[in-house]
């Protein structure tokens, strides 16, 4: 199975029960008179999905008992991928905006998940039905084994609009597998995904992986240009109501309202998680043997902090697992950036690494303190996710209480918002031609704000030398390089850090960011 075209979630489906939807509270008329009709309910809405979410955390947590029966059984990738929603089957097919697509269960997707279709403001579950899927004969000669399905349920559901071609309703985004989802633009290709929730990442008790159970799709009204969804999370710590309404376009955002309901203190839980691969590039790729120059589906952690400051922090594959935490105080914005957008960086014709998206969180409200992280995973390829970040809040999220959020997730090439400095561009890294125990770093700014003048640069690390550092301007690559030799001595760990300033010292670029390690 490859990872380029399927999310690996083996282990990562969590436990969670299945909640059907449940009539909205009705309300009586002004004085309780019944002159005017009989009391209509509540449109179905967030407040309700809340109230859904704080009963299922006052229960103890139950693993639901899931079993694959008949042609859903022991499926293989390609006889997963031959299993189809028919799109004469489409709840919405009236609308001449939207579309959507029910998804089997089978292969590492054996969660069941309720769908709810809301329309009018009046939920209305959909069972499993196997009729809505088409088998493809090459790998089911036989016909489908049906006989002893039962209601297994769904295990997700992608939603399609027009969006690069006039008349073709491409899908832009999909829910399946614990709480990961995946969105793009227009003009790219499925890459990261982001989460519900990041629970225990890198702990060496493991990750807890929650699982959204429940979902209520708002059908979109005529003319509108959003699809609002709601969904209940649930795992062994917490239960949580989620609303995302997603606008797809050239940068499609997916505004978020989450409200936590702890079953426990949760102290290093992570909000607002996205996930990516990252292998190698020029800058970190210690013994890779292949054709091409970099592999990954984001190159970057960019930060805005609510100071601010820029921030840039190349990712890496390292050797052992690697935690970084970068301290703030109610933070502008963050995201995994696949910067480099050109075909030659990757020279990649089947995956198309030059075509996956950005992800970039703007939080709403004032989050306070606390850090973003960063989580890096050894991999020995492009198949498996291996890089996670999330805002961990300063203060735990005590068990019994409310606990709400927004914040609004765009996918892009490149994040919407940023900040009037210099970019880095490129980083390459390897040993120095001089000294076997020497690295040499070469980074590439930005040239354009500095084709009058040459800036002042800072260069320091943690622990080590920083030697033999300048700057010298490639006009023809319209960049400015910024080289230097770094010198570890016996050390095992240093943070590096490069920024160009004006003679004042104020920052006229992003601040680079790496870990070196032994």
């Amino acid at each position: 199975m490859k990872r380029r075209h399927f999310l690996n979630a083996a282990t990562a489906l969590a436990a969670g029960g299945s909640l059907m939807a449940i009539p909205a509270k009705a309300q009586s008329p002004a004085g309780g008179s019944e002159a005017f009709g009989p009391p209509q309910p509540e449109p179905f809405g967030f407040d309700q999905v809340a109230a859904l979410a704080a009963d299922r955390a006052s229960r103890v947590y139950v693993q639901p008992i899931s079993q694959l029966v008949g042609s859903f059984a022991d499926l293989n990738y390609d006889q997963y991928r031959a299993i189809r929603f028919r799109r004469d089957r489409d709840p919405w097919g009236g609308s001449s905006r939207f579309g959507i697509d029910l998804l089997s269960p089978g292969m590492i997707f054996y969660e069941p998940v309720q769908i709810n279709l809301v329309r009018n403001g009046m939920p209305q579950p959909v069972p499993f039905d196997p009729s809505m899927l088409e088998f493809d004969p090459s790998h089911f000669p036989d016909g489908p084994d049906l006989a002893t399905i039962g209601n297994m349920g769904w295990s997700g559901f992608r939603v399609r609009t027009v969006l690069n071609r006039p008349g073709v309703m491409d899908e832009f985004l999909v829910f399946q597998g614990a709480s990961y989802f995946r969105a793009v633009a227009r003009d790219t290709l499925y890459g990261l995904s982001a989460r519900g929730l990041a629970i225990k990442t890198g702990s060496p008790d493991g990750e807890e992986f929650p699982l959204f159970t429940d979902f209520w799709i708002h059908e979109p009204e005529e003319g509108k240009d959003s699809v609002r969804i709601h969904a209940i999370l649930d795992s062994r710590s917490v239960a949580a109501a989620f609303q995302f309404d997603v606008t797809p376009g050239a940068v499609t955002t997916v505004r978020t309202r989450v409200a936590l309901f702890p079953r426990v203190d949760l102290r290093e839980t992570g909000l607002a998680p996205l996930t990516s691969m990252f292998w190698f590039s020029p800058a970190s790729r210690r013994t890779v043997d292949d054709y091409r120059p970099a592999c990954h589906d984001s190159d970057g952690l960019q930060m805005h902090t609510g100071a601010g400051q820029a921030l840039w922090r190349g990712l890496m594959s390292p050797r052992n697992l690697q935690i970084a935490g970068f301290v703030d105080n109610n933070p502008k914005g963050f995201g995994l950036v696949q910067r480099a957008r050109d075909f030659e960086t990757y020279q990649d014709a089947e995956a198309m690494y030059h075509m996956r998206p950005s992800a970039w969180i703007q939080p709403e409200g004032n989050w306070g303190p606390g850090e973003v992280r960063l989580v890096e995973i050894p991999v020995e390829n492009e198949f498996n996710d291996n890089i996670v970040s999330y805002w961990v809040p300063q203060e735990p999220m005590l068990r019994g209480q409310r606990h709400d959020f927004r914040y609004t997730l765009s996918f892009a090439p490149l994040p919407p918002s940023d900040l009037p400095l210099a970019k880095v561009r490129q980083v390459r890294s390897g040993r120095s031609i001089n000294v076997e125990t020497t690295r040499s770093f070469i980074i590439d700014f930005d040239l354009g704000l500095f084709r009058d003048k040459l800036p002042q640069f800072q260069v320091s690390a943690s622990e080590g030398r920083i030697v033999h550092a300048y700057l010298k301007p490639l006009p023809d690559q319209h960049v400015l390089r910024l080289a230097f030799e770094f010198e570890p001595g016996r050390i095992q760990l240093s943070e590096l850090r490069a920024v160009l300033t004006d003679d004042e010292g104020m920052a006229l670029s992003e601040t680079w960011l790496t870990r070196w390690t032994a």
